[in-house]
């Protein structure tokens, strides 16, 4: 005698609020839809476009989690509409649908992220050894375990809409990449064959790095789970400091300029000096210091250190260990508050010409 197959579970009907408008404006809408056992919001989401709202703009691709094209805000969390369940949210829980909050609406769910494409195209890429064809790139795993992560990103954006920097304050936009692009600078900077040394100037000088004070709200939101804050911002900030504020780093670079010439060692002209100690990081080289100055230009000098003058010896006086301040100066100065007012910030990539007005 045959088996007879178990009657489907018939599904509930449950309450749903989408945002509807464009760029002009819009509201939320009220929608009772069915939803069915396993279901996840982006199913909703085609439900309502195959019955009630026909005419509904919402981003998807893969409906796998690996796209990041749904991003949206289900009860206020920035999340992947193709991965959030509805069995998460209770039977008589009225669920809110409403696009990222950062970027610009351009209808419905559908807003404009062009904003971080812009912010990819500034971040500099990879840069090879020039004695290596690409074919004869040798990395170990033990030296790739660190980047590999943030190579998990799939740009999804929730990490960029989440971030109080941008979300709460339009003007810093043109001054902060976001925390997409510091896993971006992270991963290059902890890359074996990358050789590209300043990647931590740049992170601080032009991504705004000093801008995030480690919330860990980007990290909440992540659908691939990439510890951003723990494994790349914090680490950074702290390569940051010590190449620009750690007093035994700016010593170790004294120390092995003693086999410098004597010349060398005391120079007499100011650019030489104030390049004795860059702002911009440990590269301690005017070139560093120049695309610091192109890359944010902060309307007025940035107070320079100068280097002290050592002996014949390359040796430093008594006074210099004793000394009560930092290595380097802030390179905000002492007259910056923040945020920083937006007609005060521009950007312009080193490698891309300067445009005349």
């Amino acid at each position: 005698m045959g088996t007879q197959d178990a009657p489907a579970k018939a599904g509930t009907t449950r309450h749903f609020r989408v945002w509807r408008g464009d760029e002009t404006g819009g509201d939320l809408t009220d929608y009772q839809v069915q939803v069915n056992e396993g279901e996840v919001v982006l199913d909703v989401i085609h439900r309502l476009q195959a019955t009630e709202a026909p005419d509904l703009a919402c981003r998807w691709n893969c409906k796998a989690g690996k796209c990041g094209s749904c991003s949206m805000e289900i009860n206020g969390m920035p999340r992947l509409g193709c991965m959030t369940r509805m069995s998460t949210f209770d039977e008589a829980e009225t669920v809110t649908i409403t696009p990222l909050r950062t970027f610009p609406v351009i209808r419905d769910l559908v807003t404009d992220v062009s904003f971080n494409y812009e912010k990819a195209r500034e971040t500099p890429a990879f840069a090879p050894p020039t004695d290596l064809a690409p074919g004869e790139y040798r990395m170990q795993q033990l030296d790739v375990e660190r980047s590999q992560e943030f190579r998990k990103c799939i740009e999804c954006f929730l990490c960029q809409n989440t971030c109080h920097v941008v979300r709460d304050h339009e003007e810093n936009k043109p001054a902060f990449s976001g925390p997409r692009y510091f896993i971006r600078a992270a991963e290059l900077d902890m890359h074996p064959l990358d050789t590209k040394t300043d990647r931590k100037e740049y992170a601080q000088a032009s991504q705004g790095l000093g801008y995030c004070n480690i919330t860990k709200c980007c990290t909440e939101v992540c659908p691939e789970h990439i510890k951003i804050t723990d494994n790349a911002i914090i680490p950074m900030k702290e390569r940051v400091v010590d190449r620009r504020y750690d007093p035994l780093v700016w010593l170790g670079s004294k120390i092995f300029r003693r086999g410098q010439s004597e010349v060398e060692q005391t120079p007499h002209d100011p650019d030489q000096i104030n390049a004795a100690h860059s702002h911009a990081g440990g590269s301690h080289g005017a070139t560093a210091e120049a695309e610091a100055e192109r890359g944010v230009h902060w309307g007025r000098q940035v107070p320079q250190p100068q280097a002290p003058a050592v002996d014949s010896r390359g040796r430093l006086p008594i006074s210099e260990f004793t000394f009560d301040k930092p290595a380097a100066p802030s390179p905000f100065g002492d007259d910056v508050t923040f945020p920083i007012p937006a007609q005060d910030l521009n950007y312009a990539h080193p490698k891309q010409p300067e445009q005349k007005d």
